[in-house]
C-alpha cells in the first residue's frame, strides 16, 4: 500500500477562503472516503467468507449442542452465553432464574442480530439475571435438510436448556423466522417453554394493508413456490439467502439510498457503525431445497400453519391452539415486512371469539411500536432498553396472567438504569382490525400449486441433470448484491488500493471540512439528497399501490 509523502505533509495548504471551494474539496474528501469504505467492507466480507463466516455475536460462548448429532440433523447449534467483553453483563445473572434462549432469523443473513451488541436482547436478558442460550446455524444446511429437521431441532434445544436448569423452562425469544420456528417447535406434541416472545414474526402470511405491504403479494407474481424451486435447482439443491436480501432492499429503495447518502453526508462519524452492520447484512447463507419448498409452499403462499395442515415429522401437526406457553407478540407499524396484521392476524382465524382464547386457557399479550422498521426490532439499542428489557423484566407478570389478551403499555419517560414500567391492558380478539385472510390469496395458492407440479414433473429434472457444485458455485458469485460489493475490492479494481493514501493526501492539504455543516453549499446538497430520497420513497409508493390494484384485477375481482 502506498504512503503519503511527508514533504506533502510539510505543505500543506491552508482551507480555500470561499465556501465554494471548501465545499468542493471537502465533497472529494468524502466521496474518496466513502469508497474507501465500500473497499473496507469488501476486504471484511471476503475476510468473513474465507473464515467460514462464523455467528457476528458481541459475546463470548461455550457450545452446548450441535444439531448435526441429533436425529434428524440439521445445521443448528446452541450455544451458552458465558461472557460480555469488558461489560461484564454476565455478573448479574441470579441463581435459578429462568434461562433465555434466543433464536435468530435465517432468512438470508447469518446468525448474530439479536446478541449484535451490548444493548441487545441477549444484553437486556444478561443484565435482568437471566443466563442466556443463543442458537446460531451454520452457512450450509446438511444435505436434504427439511423444515421438520429445523423445527425438531428447536424444540430439543428448548428440552435440553431446560434440563440444564433442573426442568426450569426456558423463556423462549425469535426474531423473525426464528420466532414462527419455535411457533412451529411448541405447538405440536406437546412442547413447553416458560414464555415465547415473537418479534416481528409472520403467522398470517396473506394479511397486510393494501398498498403498504407488498410482499405478501409476490407469489401473485412470479406463479407462487415453482422460482424457488427452480433457483434452488440451479444451486445444486441449495437455495442462495441473497436472494432474499435483495428482496428485503427492493421492498424500501429509499432506504438503500438513505444508507449510502447518510454515509457520504458523515463519513467520519458513520464509518464504523456502517461497517459493523454491513458485516452481517453481506453475510449470505444458504436454505436446502426441501426445506425452501415447505417455506414457500406451507407458509408464504399456502398460508397453512392456521389451519393447523403443517406437518412437522411425520405424525405431528403444528396446531397453534396447543401452543401452552404464554405468547408476547412484538411488532411495530413501521415494519413492512411482518407488519402488526401478519403478527397478530392469525389470533381471529384460530380463536374466532375472545371466549375461546380464555378456553383454550392461552394468554396473548402484544406490543405494538408506532414507527422502528423490521430490522430496527432486533438491532435498535433505543428498543433493546426499553421494549426488550421490559419484555423480560415483566415475564413473571406475564405468566401469571389470566387467560385472555392483554395489550402491554409501556410506561412513558426516558429509559434509564431501570426497566421501562409496564401496565397489561385487557382487550377483545374481536377488536383486533386485522384480516388473517383477505381475498384472492387462495387463486394464488392454487395456481403455484399447479405451476409447481407441472415444473417439478417436466422442468425441474433437466435442470438438475445440468446443475453441478462448480455451476452452482459460480452462480453464487455472479449474484448481484455479491458484485455489487466485490466490485469495490482491491482484487476486482486494483486502483482502490491507492484510496487510503489519496484520502490521508487529501486531508493534509485541508480538504476535510470538519465544520461543514454550517456551509451553504453543504445545506444545498443535503436538501437535494433528502429530495431524492423522497421521491424514491414516491416512486415506491405508487408501486405498492399499483401492485395492490393489479393483484386485486387479477385474482380477487
Amino acid at each position: 500500500m502506498p504512503t503519503p509523502n511527508r514533504a506533502v505533509a510539510d505543505a500543506s495548504a491552508e482551507l480555500p477562503p470561499g465556501p465554494a471551494a471548501r465545499y468542493w474539496l471537502d465533497a472529494l474528501w468524502r466521496a474518496t472516503a466513502t469508497v474507501d469504505t465500500l473497499r473496507e467492507r469488501a476486504a471484511n466480507m471476503s475476510a468473513h467468507e474465507a473464515a467460514g463466516m462464523p455467528p457476528l455475536l458481541h459475546f463470548e460462548s461455550e457450545p452446548v449442542t450441535d444439531g448435526r448429532d441429533l436425529d434428524p440433523p440439521s445445521n443448528y447449534r446452541l450455544l451458552r452465553v458465558t461472557r460480555c467483553g469488558t461489560d461484564a453483563l454476565e455478573k448479574h445473572v441470579r441463581k435459578g432464574a429462568a434461562p433465555v434462549m434466543v433464536v435468530d432469523p435465517r432468512a438470508g443473513h447469518g446468525p448474530g442480530i439479536g446478541g449484535f451488541k451490548r444493548d441487545s436482547e441477549v444484553g437486556m436478558a444478561l443484565l435482568e439475571g437471566h443466563p442466556v442460550y443463543f442458537v446460531v446455524f451454520d452457512p450450509e444446511p446438511v444435505e436434504g435438510q427439511t423444515l421438520g429437521a429445523v423445527v425438531e431441532t428447536l424444540a430439543a434445544f428448548i428440552d435440553i436448556v431446560a434440563k440444564r436448569h433442573r426442568g426450569n423452562a426456558p423463556i423462549v425469544y425469535g426474531n423473525c423466522q426464528g420466532g414462527w420456528a419455535i411457533t412451529l417447535a411448541l405447538s405440536h406434541c406437546e412442547h413447553r417453554a416458560a414464555l415465547a416472545v415473537l418479534n416481528g414474526s409472520p403467522l398470517s402470511y396473506w394479511a397486510g394493508e393494501r398498498g403498504i405491504n407488498p410482499m405478501r403479494l409476490l407469489g401473485g407474481f412470479t406463479g407462487g413456490v415453482w422460482p424457488a424451486h427452480w433457483m434452488s435447482d440451479l444451486g445444486h439443491g441449495r437455495f442462495d439467502g441473497a436472494w432474499l436480501v435483495q428482496n428485503f432492499e427492493a421492498l424500501r429503495p429509499e432506504g438503500v439510498f438513505r444508507k449510502y447518502d447518510t454515509l457520504f453526508a458523515q463519513p467520519e462519524a458513520e464509518h464504523d457503525r456502517f461497517l459493523e452492520f454491513e458485516r452481517w447484512w453481506n453475510g449470505f447463507y444458504q436454505l436446502a431445497r426441501e426445506e425452501m419448498l415447505a417455506i414457500a409452499g406451507d407458509l408464504f403462499v399456502g398460508n397453512r400453519l392456521e389451519d393447523g395442515e403443517v406437518v412437522v415429522d411425520g405424525h405431528c401437526r403444528a396446531d397453534l391452539k396447543r401452543i401452552g406457553a404464554p405468547l408476547v407478540i412484538f411488532s411495530s407499524y413501521g415494519d413492512n415486512i411482518t407488519p402488526p396484521h401478519q403478527a397478530l392476524g392469525w389470533l381471529k382465524a384460530v380463536f374466532p371469539t375472545t371466549e375461546d382464547l380464555v378456553a383454550a386457557g392461552q394468554r396473548v399479550v402484544y406490543l405494538l411500536h408506532k414507527q422502528v422498521g423490521h430490522l430496527g426490532i432486533f438491532v435498535s439499542a433505543g428498543v433493546a432498553r426499553r421494549e426488550h428489557r421490559a419484555i423480560v423484566h415483566h415475564a413473571g407478570t406475564i405468566q401469571g396472567l389470566e387467560p385472555g389478551l392483554y395489550e402491554m403499555v409501556l410506561d412513558d419517560g426516558a429509559t434509564g438504569d431501570v426497566a421501562t414500567g409496564a401496565s397489561f391492558e385487557p382487550r377483545r380478539l374481536e377488536d383486533l382490525p386485522f384480516d388473517a385472510n383477505p381475498t384472492g390469496f387462495d387463486k394464488v395458492q392454487a395456481l403455484s400449486e399447479a405451476a409447481e407440479r407441472a415444473y417439478a414433473q417436466w422442468v425441474s429434472p433437466w435442470v438438475r441433470m445440468v446443475a453441478t457444485p462448480e455451476s452452482a458455485r459460480q452462480l453464487r458469485e455472479m449474484h448481484p448484491m455479491r458484485v455489487s460489493r466485490q466490485v469495490w475490492s482491491e482484487k476486482a479494481t486494483p486502483a482502490l488500493a491507492w484510496l487510503p493514501w489519496t484520502q490521508q493526501w487529501l486531508e493534509q492539504w485541508g480538504a476535510h471540512d470538519l465544520d461543514r455543516a454550517a456551509n451553504p453549499w453543504y445545506q444545498l446538497e443535503r436538501v437535494g439528497a433528502d429530495a431524492y430520497a423522497q421521491a424514491w420513497e414516491s416512486w415506491r409508493t405508487s408501486r405498492d399501490l399499483w401492485a395492490e390494484v393489479v393483484f386485486q384485477q387479477l385474482y380477487a375481482s
